[in-house]
């Protein structure tokens, strides 16, 4: 349901609760002194004991550039449900380290095997920067094929 469409029900139960509440006043004028005693005791006990709603609704709206968030106070706060919800950020920041530590040191071992291939091999590094060398590769690589 929308909130429109609950506003819409309370109105019109609220409504229906005032045309009872008028014939039942329009009533209570012929009945006797006891009984209308004992209709206002109940009414007043009724009262006391009907169910109040407490809506809870965002009390501010916090924004930060393009970014927006509720904020519903300061009430019922405790220190675990601050540290509750620090947890998923504090996760999230090391599982970001680790992945950047694990990405450098992947990087650094894949260029190092290369820096390593070059200087064993046979041909000096200058001849891989050459043109020509590239199509010798390529034509030697056919031929054996």
């Amino acid at each position: 349901m929308t909130n429109s469409h609950l506003h819409q029900t309370e109105v019109l139960q609220d409504r229906y609760g005032l045309k009872v509440a008028a014939r039942l006043s329009a009533g209570a004028a012929e009945l006797p002194h006891d009984i209308s005693e004992r209709l206002r005791v109940a009414r007043t006990q009724a009262l006391v004991k009907r169910k109040v709603h407490k809506s809870v609704g965002a009390t501010s709206v916090l924004s930060s550039g393009g970014s927006a968030a509720l904020g519903f106070g300061e009430e019922d706060v405790t220190w675990w449900g601050r540290v509750a919800s620090v947890l998923p950020l504090l996760a999230l920041a090391i599982g970001l380290v680790t992945i950047n530590a694990v990405q450098n040191d992947n990087t650094a071992k894949e260029l190092a095997a290369i820096d390593a291939a070059l200087l064993v091999d046979d041909l000096p590094p200058a001849a891989y920067a050459d043109p020509g060398f590239a199509q010798f590769i390529k034509v030697s690589h056919d031929q054996t094929q």
